[in-house]
Formats: C-alpha cells, structure tokens, sequence
C-alpha cells in the first residue's frame, strides 16, 4: 500500500497514458480540451449539468446525469450527504473529455429520484441504497461499472464491490472502508470522535426529526462549512445543490438513515440476507484507491493503515491536501486522476 501520497502531473499522464492506450479511449490531450464533443449534458463553467435524465429503476424513478460518449468504459460516480449529483459536475467533465461515459445518480430522497409508490417505505439503511445502484445499472444495461463515491456514496460503492464484485470494475473511495456494522456502532467512541458526530443523535430525537424536516437548508449549509473547513464555496454553489433537498422524501430518508445506524429504527426485512454479509466486514477484491482530504471536518485524514487489510485486490491510498470531506468537488482533478488510476490497476 502506497500511503500519504500526493498526486503530482507526471504520474497522472503516465496512468493516464497507460489507461487510455490499453482501452484505446481519446487522447490525453482531450483531459485539456474545452467543450469538448464527449462532454455530452455537461457545462464546465458552470459546474453543473445541463439535462438530467430519468429512469425506472426497482422501486425508484431515478434522476441522473450523464456526460461522456455511449460506448465509453461506464463509470458511476455517488454522492453522500448533505450534498447531490453536482459534487460530481466537474469531475464528470474531466472524465467525460478523457472518453469514460459517466453516470451520477441522485440517491433516494434526492432530487429528481421518486419512489414509484406511496406505500413503499422511505428507508436510508445502506443496503436498500446499494439496492438501488444495482437496479440503475440493471435498467441501464450496464453489466459492470468502476464505481467511486464518498459519505454515503463510498459506502455504497463499498457494498457493491464486497458483494458484487462482478458488478465493479475498480473503485475509488474516499474515507477508505466503509461498510456499516451495528453491533459495532453501539460501542462508544473517544469524545473527540463523537463530537464529529453529533448530528447523529440530534436525528435521533424526536425534536431533531422536526428541526430538520424544518430547517435542512441551513442546517446542511452549517455541515457544509464544518466537514469542509478550507472549501470557500459561493452561495450559488451551495443553493445548485441544495435545489436537490427540496425532495419531499428528503428529510424521511436522511433521518433514517442516521436513526437505522443507531439501531434505532429497523431496516426492512428484504434486506436481512445482505446486512448480514454486511455485518461479516466482507473483504474488497477489486482494484481500489481509497482517498483521504487533509481538511476533512469528520474523518480524519490518515495513511489508510487502518483499513489496508479489508483491500485484498491492488489497492493505494493517497491523501489530497486541503480538501475536505466533499473530496470530489473541492479537488475534481485528484478524484478524477484517482478514477483513472483504479482503471488502469484493472488493465
């Protein structure tokens, strides 16, 4: 394992070089072009996207984008909270221009993404999401896919890539291992740890449950400010995404989420088999960079040690200075050059 590192321009041409040839993907000079033809539904000066799309998938109708040329290696990129899709705008740029075809979904309860019926549950545990992923690529006909995420999106990928490994080509996560335990998350942390936590056991009170059905516009801009404490966003930035909160499924979902983790509220018996392989802390075989911000408000940055043992396949771990834990759209370039390198350990 390869930690602590920080990506420089020469190593990202020589794994890029290397990808693109054993792919035959575009040349490296389209990763500089601007407006570029395989930057399909995407506007780099904007930092958003210009169409989402829709599709029926499993219990969802699912909003996505999607940037990059039809035959192109299909790459899932997946958000966390509080954030949507637009984390991800400028990085589905970069790998749009460099010939991958991206998709970046909104989760349940975010954005364009409906359930299909009022009587399904508003569930957040981890494995209806992952669920969810695996139906979008069903429904998309995409047998396999590099997937990359952080919060909510690494664990998902996480998920996928423990077990279907089938179903991922490489992964890029950001905070390393994921994969949620509850008899693990009932032992108490250092107060240190706890206290980056808080929001956690606000959600679980009933006042909680009502302070962020009521004031999640303030409320994530607050999280936003303190998991990502050198991120100078605008405040056009910040309203972009948080266009995708107003979901009326958002807050259920969110809350949750959180409330499931605390073993709080049950999860849905459809998904007993896969918690309980979750709950085994199953190994990841697929090639892997895990990704760390050196600013990160909630999760420390570290060498990646920690976790190293949970990667069996090819695996480097690279910590990215002055980022914080919204990793992917407060460092676009180090995730997209992490998205390339996990391909080119598939190769």
């Amino acid at each position: 394992m390869e930690s602590n590192t920080n990506f420089n321009r020469r190593r990202f041409l020589g794994i890029a070089a290397l990808t693109f040839a054993a792919t035959k993907l575009s040349p490296l000079t389209a990763l500089a072009a601007t407006g570029s033809s395989n930057r399909n539904n995407y506007k780099s000066t904007q930092g958003t996207f210009d169409q989402i799309k829709q599709i029926r998938a499993g219990v969802l109708d699912v909003g996505y984008a999607e940037a990059g040329p039809a035959d192109g290696q299909p790459v899932i990129l997946l958000h966390g909270w509080p954030y949507d899709i637009h984390s991800y705008a400028e990085v589905a740029g970069i790998l749009a221009a460099a010939g991958y075809r991206v998709i970046v979904p909104h989760l349940r309860g975010h954005g364009t993404t409906q359930f299909l019926s009022a009587q399904t549950f508003r569930n957040g545990q981890q494995a209806a999401v992952a669920s969810d992923i695996l139906s979008l690529m069903d429904a998309l006909h995409i047998k396999k896919a590099i997937l990359g995420g952080f919060d909510w999106g690494a664990r998902t990928a996480n998920i996928i890539a423990a077990l279907w490994p089938e179903r991922c080509t490489a992964m890029v996560s950001v905070n390393g291992y994921l994969i949620n335990n509850l008899e693990r998350n009932k032992q108490p942390l250092p107060p240190k740890a706890e206290w980056g936590w808080w929001y956690q056991y606000y959600f679980a009170t009933d006042r909680g449950k009502l302070g962020y059905t009521a004031n999640w516009y303030d409320f994530n801009k607050l999280i936003w400010k303190n998991i990502s404490p050198k991120w100078d966003f605008t405040e056009e930035t910040y309203q972009r995404a948080a266009a995708s909160f107003k979901n009326p499924d958002y807050a259920a979902v969110v809350v949750h989420n959180y409330r499931w983790r605390l073993s709080l509220e049950p999860g849905e018996a459809q998904y007993d088999a896969i918690e309980k392989q979750l709950a085994a802390g199953p190994a990841i075989s697929v090639p892997t960079v895990t990704l760390d911000g050196d600013a990160d408000g909630v999760v420390p940055a570290s060498n990646g040690s920690a976790f190293a043992a949970k990667f069996t396949g090819k695996h480097t771990h690279h910590v990215i200075k002055g980022a914080g834990h919204n990793l992917p759209q407060e460092a676009p370039e180090a995730f997209a050059k992490a998205i390339i390198e996990a391909h080119g350990f598939a190769i």
